[in-house]
């Protein structure tokens, strides 16, 4: 499939953006059905109907974005690292849903990728941004702290900002098992221009980062949050 995604994505005059999407979707299900992975979403009906948006997510491991994806019926892409999107499969994955690679020690070059997210998203495409910038392997379902200038991106484009909790992602590239893995994608409330246009990214940062961690524990004691 790898020489296909490559193909796809080098061809978008051929290709739309829903089916690179699709296709992204598809592989992700051969690999969740190989590796008896399930993926369960709540709260889908907070998704903005119309326009972009951005999704802020807490960071697990190589499966959060996925997770997210494979729960995500409209086209969305990425934020990542530059540094760990070359890797195969996943700069494959990257390409195909057009994300954005940006270069954690280059600040001038990480402000130009967050003007072109701000710009594409006032467009109308969506994206997934994981503000703590990076992950450790088996922190379980820690949050970690996020960063505040992570959500300048949305801030500028005066986009609906939603919270996205995901719980136990770590656990399908973190165990060595072959047991069932399930992990949950739990979309909470946006937070919508009128929310936020008082706030600074510091109390934005810090009012999602609350709600994610609020989510998380809530899901662990199976209590619902939507």
């Amino acid at each position: 499939m790898i020489p296909k995604m490559e193909y796809y994505a080098k061809h978008p005059e051929k290709y739309s953006e829903k089916f690179r999407y699709e296709y992204d979707k598809h592989a992700i299900r051969l690999m969740n059905h190989r590796g008896r992975i399930y993926t369960e979403a709540c709260g889908v009906e907070n998704l903005p109907g119309e326009g972009g948006y951005v999704m802020f997510a807490n960071h697990q491991g190589k499966y959060d974005a996925l997770g997210i994806m494979l729960t995500h019926e409209k086209p969305c892409s990425i934020v990542m690292d530059d540094a760990r999107s070359h890797m195969p499969l996943v700069k494959q994955f990257i390409d195909l849903v057009g994300g954005k690679r940006m270069k954690l020690n280059d600040l001038r070059q990480a402000a130009g990728i967050i003007k072109e997210v701000a710009r594409e998203v006032k467009g109308g495409r969506k994206f997934i941004i994981f503000p703590s910038g990076g992950y450790k392997h088996r922190n379980g379902n820690y949050v970690d702290p996020f960063k505040p200038g992570s959500f300048k991106s949305a801030m500028r484009a005066r986009a609906p900002i939603v919270p996205v909790a995901l719980v136990d992602s770590w656990k399908v590239f973190d165990l060595w098992s072959l047991r069932k893995v399930k992990t949950k994608v739990i979309y909470l409330k946006p937070l919508y221009y009128e929310d936020y246009k008082e706030m600074s990214s510091t109390e934005v940062c810090n009012l999602v980062y609350e709600r994610i961690c609020n989510a998380v524990r809530a899901a662990q004691k199976n209590i619902s949050v939507i």
